[in-house]
């Protein structure tokens, strides 16, 4: 890398994900389908996903150096990830290829409403082990921000958390897909525990229906270690837990007209953990975030609706 790349990419903030990459196959019904129960789609599509890959290609749009650490099949969806990463400017150098799984895959469904479900098949990501992560340790010491989320094996997730708190690194993790439970060595671990409203739920044992019950579930998790919690609420915005401060806040996000809310939160981690490399302060990300994130739900697809921070209102 020149001087000047150099320069161009501090400036810019480092982010480190350490996650999954899944090829997303995305069928489009009027509802969804009830146990047993066959629908008629009205469209389909194929396009690259994941969560870990999802955040690292929105950090990338939304101004951050990025890199991926994670493993890909040798398939032709496991080529097609890795290209799809390179063409965003990420660097792939930790991206392993298995020789014997096969890359990821999510099937999802979205309604009418604009809601989904989906199913994931941990193909190649399940290779992603505690070893990768000590392996990367320079990587991860060149960091600003370490993102992490659950599509990968627990044991690597808490290395990766592990060696962000050793390193001095800002460490994030999406709890996604929701656990019943984080083990309790995990939440000293984490800067900033960014849940949706379900998975907050799982975490704490709190239906969350309205802000105030976010907060509930908020102070639970930061009771337990967790130095900051971001509940994302979807339409109703974002709950904030920060620092020191015992109350938090509602932060409503903007009116948009939601078409697929599939990517929507790993949107708003991407950009968030983009503005932090930067130096922004966490308000500041956290609203940056949302408007990502708003603009991503106008759009179909995950990766294709992740916007780029020239769209992003200042």
């Amino acid at each position: 890398m020149s001087d000047n790349a150099t320069s161009e990419a501090g400036a810019r903030g480092r982010v480190v994900v350490v996650g999954s990459l899944n090829m997303d196959l995305v069928a489009r019904a009027p509802r969804l389908p009830k146990p047993g129960e066959t629908l008629a789609g009205s469209a389909f599509v194929q396009a690259p996903g994941g969560k870990g890959a999802n955040q690292a290609v929105a950090a990338a749009r939304l101004g951050a150096q990025v890199a991926m650490i994670g493993c890909v099949g040798g398939d032709a969806n496991g080529a097609t990830l890795r290209a799809g990463l390179e063409a965003e400017g990420i660097d792939c150098a930790a991206l392993a290829t298995s020789a014997h799984a096969p890359t990821g895959v999510a099937l999802i469904i979205v309604d009418d409403a604009s809601q989904n479900a989906i199913v994931i098949v941990a193909g190649s990501n399940a290779q992603v082990t505690p070893a990768v992560i000590d392996e990367q340790e320079a990587l991860l010491a060149r960091a600003d921000v370490i993102v992490c989320q659950l599509e990968t094996p627990p044991e690597t997730v808490r290395a990766a958390l592990a060696a962000g708190r050793r390193l001095g690194r800002t460490t994030i993790l999406n709890p996604a897909p929701a656990a019943s439970t984080l083990p309790a060595d995990w939440f000293a671990l984490i800067d900033y525990l960014i849940p949706n409203e379900l998975e907050a739920a799982t975490l704490s044992g709190i239906a969350i229906a309205t802000p105030d019950d976010a907060r509930r579930a908020a102070r639970m998790l930061k009771e337990k270690g967790a130095r900051n919690v971001i509940i994302t609420l979807g339409a109703q915005g974002v709950f904030a837990l920060l620092g020191d401060d015992s109350d938090g806040q509602h932060l409503p996000s903007p009116k948009v007209e939601a078409v697929d809310t599939t990517a929507a939160g790993d949107t708003f981690i991407g950009g968030f953990a983009a503005e932090l490399a930067r130096g922004s302060a966490v308000a500041d990300a956290i609203a940056f975030g949302q408007r990502a994130a708003a603009l991503a739900v106008t759009r179909e697809g995950a990766q294709p609706s992740i916007p780029r921070r020239s769209e992003i209102a200042a």
